[in-house]
């Protein structure tokens, strides 16, 4: 198993790239772009523009906390499947957690 790269996500440094309140922590990227995050959006945070899909989809795991995409509430457990080209406004009235991974980069 020398191909596995594992990390926990409390030493993974964490940034704030969209705002106050809403924690970025990158867990694993490829050189293609492939990538996994956990979002922390705290109570009452709002992404602050239109988050659009692009070039291709994203796919969000709610681990905890209520997220709602501008539209409607998902909580803990939910599965999201967003295409490319599809877009939301990703916040929290209670906070969250949030597995994400987008498969294109």
């Amino acid at each position: 198993m020398t191909d596995v790269v594992w990390t926990h996500v409390d030493d993974v440094p964490s940034r704030e790239p969209f705002g106050e309140g809403i924690t970025l922590r990158e867990l694993w990227r490829e050189p293609s772009g492939r990538s996994c995050h956990v979002v922390d959006i705290a109570p009452g945070a709002v992404w602050p523009e239109l988050d659009v899909h692009e070039p291709g989809p994203e796919e969000v795991f709610v681990v905890s906390g209520v997220f709602n995409d501008g539209v409607r509430d998902y909580p803990a457990g939910t599965f999201l499947h967003c295409p490319a080209g599809s877009s939301h406004i990703p916040q929290s009235t209670t906070g969250c957690r949030l597995f994400v991974f987008y498969p294109e980069g």
